[in-house]
């Protein structure tokens, strides 16, 4: 954004967006109470065709997108402290710990997912901890009058006017709050979903927007603006001028943090597999587990293939950017869902409704997230994110609409199904 202000404005309207689109989501969760999240209610909208390229896009592209984006930023915070003064980390050693990263995830989750949850929590307690270690010490720098105020007093000079500069800084901040619609996905498996869905939401979008700006201003106060656009691994610059002796613990806590998140996303999207595959949206294959362990193992392979391909090729800002952008043409087709219902569907129960004026803000919103930057700065990445979704219709037409299933094409499923000892699911199983 070129200018500290504006960047923490940013950060405040990522946090107002994510928590507007989520109560958007906590109602279309009560109107079609079923796990899928963005899938279901497309699906149950605007139809099959809609709602296959969402699941086409999740599947191929989404996580295996988000878990390459989270372990390259893992593989940051490992290698920051081993190459110290070093400006530009090596490419090969950092996309080699990302991919370390991804392999024992997926090994992790194959082999239980009760371990899988129980490493979930336990670096959710650490992600918490390293935020308030670093919001505590610039609360102490600002007391010992160390603090750089005077880059706060001129909070918004040079801000930039480019709205494809504003496109792609809510691209990074949105990011950063990605996961507000997970529990949606999960919709089946919630207690009392039409009240703890809602409070659930309110309490912890804002508690979370609370936590990123105070981290921000913290590292305001510690970093100059240079230190800041040049660093790799900003938390880890915090740490070496506030903690010292002890400003290891600051890289521990974040690569303990992010490698959480990566797993938090290698668990919930087994989920949407599921009910795709339910639905015949999705090779039978994917939509199995383990016949002991009762694990989806081959989705998590499928997964784990992708992400590393992505991981190999590509880097961290650039994957945020894609995925971003097809978070957001998602998440405004499914907010567009719930004008539609409010207008053809008008004596549907609601439990919960959302006041029309956050689903009317939300849609242009997310129209902007997708076209400014397309519009003001185009890429060759919006071009094969373009062909993609242009795929997906051939797919979708051979395979589901046509049913078109090669011969090979089982003969491979029945022998992977033999190899990797899985079996179909039952409708609640899990």
């Amino acid at each position: 954004m070129g200018s500290p202000g504006a960047s923490l404005v940013v950060w405040a309207l990522c946090g107002l967006l994510a928590t507007l689109a989520a109560l958007c989501y906590a109602e279309l969760g009560t109107l079609v109470p079923e796990s899928g999240g963005e899938y279901a209610y497309i699906l149950r909208t605007f139809g099959s065709l809609p709602a296959f390229l969402v699941i086409y896009t999740f599947v191929l592209v989404g996580r295996p997108a988000a878990i390459a984006a989270i372990s390259l930023s893992f593989a940051k915070y490992v290698m920051v402290p081993l190459y110290p003064g070093c400006s530009s980390l090596p490419q090969a050693v950092l996309k080699g710990v990302a991919a370390t990263c991804i392999l024992l995830l997926m090994l992790v989750n194959c082999w239980s997912s009760r371990m899988a949850t129980t490493l979930m929590n336990v670096c959710t307690i650490t992600k918490v901890l390293s935020l308030l270690v670093i919001m505590g010490g610039g609360a102490v720098v600002l007391g010992q009058g160390r603090g750089r105020v005077q880059a706060l007093l001129f909070t918004f000079h040079n801000t930039s006017q480019q709205a494809g500069h504003i496109g792609m800084a809510f691209y990074q901040g949105l990011w950063s709050f990605d996961g507000w619609n997970s529990l949606n996905c999960v919709m089946e498996e919630l207690k009392n979903p039409n009240q703890n869905l809602v409070w659930a939401l309110m309490i912890a979008i804002p508690l979370v927007t609370g936590l990123y700006i105070l981290v921000n201003i913290s590292y305001l106060l510690v970093l100059s603006p240079r230190e800041i656009l040049s660093s790799d691994a900003m938390a880890v610059s915090w740490g070496n001028q506030v903690l010292g002796a002890w400003a290891w613990l600051v890289p521990l806590a974040v690569a303990l943090s992010t490698f959480g998140s990566a797993n938090g996303t290698f668990f919930s999207g087994s989920r949407v597999c599921y009910v795709a595959a339910r639905e015949g949206h999705m090779p039978r294959l994917l939509s199995m587990v383990h016949v002991h362990r009762l694990t989806p193992a081959p989705a998590l392979l499928f997964t784990t293939m992708v992400a590393l391909v992505l991981v190999i090729l590509g880097s961290f800002n650039p994957i945020v950017n894609f995925l971003s952008f097809l978070s957001w043409l998602t998440y405004g087709t499914t907010i567009s869902c719930l004008l539609y219902l409010r207008m053809k569907k008008k004596s549907l129960p609601r439990p919960y409704k959302v006041p029309t004026i956050i689903p009317a803000i939300m849609l242009p919103a997310s129209l902007y997230l997708v076209l400014a930057p397309i519009i003001d700065q185009p890429q060759i990445d919006f071009l094969y994110v373009l062909l993609f979704l242009l795929s997906g219709f051939l797919v979708y037409f051979l395979f589901v609409y046509f049913r078109c299933q090669p011969k090979c094409l089982q003969v491979a499923t029945l022998h992977l199904q033999l190899l990797l000892e899985v079996v179909p699911t039952t409708k609640n199983a899990d």
